[in-house]
């Protein structure tokens, strides 16, 4: 374990992780990865409203208060880094062998922490995107919610490694849009933001939820949840993506379509920068 990395399981300072877990064995929990300023984390009350909402969906007992108070308890310890990733997971704890969980059971909350060597406050340079080989699961059940089953987004990853860009495009099976493996997609097409639906599909993020609800009203900007065709990426003004890490980010090359101005974006940065920790 790194100097800048730090590890707590259930509200207690630890090296590794009990055994079995399952966690591990079956991807049984759920995370959210939240950015830490001096130890205060933006949209914090956003991630627990979706924490919840999980916890709920896989029939987990409420455990959300015992996990904000296993981040108080860690919080304090990242006060001194400027900008910290936080990964916050609950899995249902150990088990018998066997998919039928545990009734009742015991969820384990485990926190990392690793430092962020940039300033999160500063947007990053833009993306160049390339489609994921693989199409997303059509799954109502575990659609919105971060469970730890997150082998389409490994692969997408690696392939858009593997094709010398920064993310993959993300299809339904319809070949429609949905998302970038790691974050919330949007496109600005005749002066209204354009993001898919994620009742299916993808992750409800918490940048994406603030956007809707606060940061494109507050300007003056339409939004409109809907699905739309690659072509649309092709006639789009800009397209960007968010997550809770980046903030807002702007894609810079997709296929032979490349955008080299952001003003929608940039002034939704700004309103995502005025709601940061001082």
């Amino acid at each position: 374990m790194s100097a800048t990395s730090q590890i707590w399981i259930d509200g207690v300072s630890a090296e590794s992780l009990p055994l079995p877990d399952r966690g591990l064995e079956f991807g049984d929990g759920l995370f959210e990865t939240l950015l830490s300023m001096h130890g205060q984390v933006p949209l914090l009350e956003s991630h627990f409203e979706r924490l919840k909402q999980g916890l709920h969906r896989l029939g987990f007992p409420d455990c959300a208060e015992r996990a904000r108070q296993c981040l108080q308890a860690a919080l304090p310890a990242l006060s001194n880094s400027a900008f910290t990733a936080i990964r916050l997971t609950v899995t249902r704890g150990s088990g018998p062998r066997g998919y039928v969980p545990p009734d009742p059971c015991e969820p384990r909350i485990i926190i990392s922490s690793t430092d962020v060597a940039r300033n999160a406050a500063v947007p990053l340079p833009q993306l160049s995107v390339v489609p994921a080989p693989l199409a997303l699961a059509n799954q109502p059940a575990l659609a919105g919610i971060k469970h730890l089953n997150r082998l389409e987004q490994v692969l997408a990853a690696r392939h858009a490694r593997a094709e010398g860009a920064d993310d993959a495009l993300m299809l339904n099976e319809r070949g429609e849009p949905v998302c970038m493996a790691s974050s919330n997609l949007f496109a600005v097409v005749a002066g209204t933001i354009l993001t898919p639906p994620l009742a299916t599909a993808g992750i409800a993020g918490t940048r994406r939820r603030a956007l809707i609800e606060r940061w494109a009203p507050d300007l003056g900007l339409a939004v409109e949840e809907r699905f739309f065709s690659l072509g649309t990426l092709n006639v789009a003004s800009e397209v960007f993506c968010s997550n809770s890490l980046v903030g807002l980010r702007p894609v810079g090359q997709f296929g032979s379509r490349t955008w080299s101005s952001h003003p929608v974006m940039a002034a939704l940065f700004e309103r995502y920068r005025a709601e940061l920790p001082a």
